[in-house]
């Protein structure tokens, strides 16, 4: 009796194992990358309920960080700015500029803006942003150099991955005291000492196990 099948049948489970672990490296791969903060959170830049410019703001203006987000140094959270911080100055600047006026209606109403949050971390991610600021991590070093954006975008992924790379090395985001709100600071020639110097003095240790950010 003729035989139903080849010899080269013999391959066919091979090549269907090979078609099969292509199919799922490539499967993992597709949703390792477009699935990961870098690809879908990298570029978010929310229309906000005021065409507010941190360009002009912290950048034209010069304005620290610190007098809008006041809690930064010394809370978990660097808290988005009540809008009477906002009436601080413009209860006398920009009086007729129509883009002002759902300040103007929140200051009068006592109703809070809906700002959208840019860098909202997930609810069972704990980070505290008077640890870094007091270690010596510049905010540009998480949310770029807010001084050239008119609206701010989300620069950096915040991924797992992204922090704990910053956990093993911080060497090279950490800064003086006195530069940790600075925008566009270049890292001196002797970084590696200064950082080492920061370490030393404040025993800087940052954890890499689960429970240093998920409490």
């Amino acid at each position: 009796m003729a035989q139903i099948f080849s010899k080269k049948a013999n391959l066919w489970p091979f090549y269907a194992l090979i078609v099969l672990v292509f199919l799922l490296v490539g499967t993992v791969g597709f949703f390792w990358y477009f699935g990961s903060p870098k690809y879908t959170d990298v570029g978010y830049r929310p229309v906000q309920p005021v065409d507010y410019s941190h360009k002009l703001h912290a950048g034209d203006l010069g304005i620290d960080c610190r007098y809008c987000h006041t809690s930064v140094e010394v809370s978990a959270k660097a808290l988005v700015p009540p809008t009477e911080t906002c009436m601080n100055c413009h209860s006398l600047v920009g009086l007729d500029n129509p883009k002002l006026e759902p300040v103007r209606a929140s200051w009068e109403s006592g109703q809070s803006i809906n700002w959208i949050r840019v860098h909202d971390l997930p609810d069972y991610v704990f980070f505290n942003h008077s640890a870094h600021i007091t270690a010596g991590v510049g905010c540009e070093s998480c949310h770029g150099n807010v001084a050239k954006e008119k609206r701010v975008m989300q620069q950096k992924e915040l991924s797992m991955g992204w922090c704990l790379s910053c956990h093993r090395a911080p060497e090279q985001h950490l800064r003086p005291h006195d530069q940790v709100t600075v925008m566009g600071w270049q890292a001196p020639e002797n970084q590696a000492e200064i950082a080492a110097k920061i370490i030393a003095e404040k025993n800087i240790n940052p954890p890499t196990d689960c429970s240093g950010c998920h409490r």
